[in-house]
């Protein structure tokens, strides 16, 4: 029996006691994870369609231990500019192994029901009030530049500003492996290490520090 499921962004065919690679997650090493989009079932007889996903189904799995890839060479060049960059990179991976393959039965994350509306309440014969004035709408979060970091471009930035990170101080609280997965699914290789720190000079307006800084990275890496 096999399934093809989607895993942290990508789409992978398993089976029983295999082990796969994904993208880092947050789970802790020896905890078990499910994983609830299944796209397609294969028991040996009969093959199950979703449409996208089959209801029910799930792969469960056990966290083996969090990892880097092999290095991968990555190399920009511009012709007749001058411009040559030479940036190495190691994904941040996850091993996991299947447990099992459920066909359906699955507990799926419980959404809110919606709540009864209450029945409406007899207007008490009152005296208008006076009007109160109505209240001034909340200023509206002023996004900055993350483009402005080192490694981040107009992709991965709005990205992060769609995961709801979308100020330095906001990308500096995080963590360079939160950020990785976030941007899981942008295409290329990209190097977090140094953005959290990038950003945090960026939040307190040290920008001679960034820039110099800058100077010295490579594609966001140090």
């Amino acid at each position: 029996m096999y399934a093809i499921v989607e895993m942290a962004g990508q789409q992978f065919k398993v089976a029983k006691d295999q082990k796969v690679y994904v993208h880092r997650l947050q789970t802790e090493e020896g905890k078990k994870v499910t994983f609830d989009n299944v796209l397609l079932l294969d028991d040996g007889k009969n093959v199950t369609v979703g449409a996208p996903a089959i209801d029910g189904a799930a792969v469960e799995a056990k966290v083996v231990k969090h990892l880097k890839g092999d290095k991968v060479i990555v190399f920009k060049k511009k012709r007749r500019k001058g411009y040559a960059v030479k940036n190495g990179h190691r994904q941040s991976l996850t091993e996991i192994v299947v447990e099992s393959i459920v066909a359906s039965g699955a507990k799926k994350s419980a959404k809110a029901e919606p709540k009864a509306k209450a029945a409406p309440k007899k207007a008490a014969v009152k005296a208008e009030a006076p009007k109160k004035a109505a209240p001034k709408k909340a200023a509206t979060k002023k996004a900055d530049d993350l483009k402005k970091v080192e490694g981040i471009g107009p992709k991965i930035a709005e990205t992060l500003v769609n995961a709801g990170i979308s100020t330095f101080a906001e990308l500096a609280k995080s963590t360079p492996e939160k950020i990785a997965e976030i941007i899981s699914d942008v295409r290329g290789n990209h190097v977090t290490d140094t953005w959290p720190a990038q950003a945090k000079l960026a939040a307190e307006g040290k920008w001679d520090e960034l820039k110099k800084w800058q100077d010295e990275l490579d594609g966001g890496k140090a």
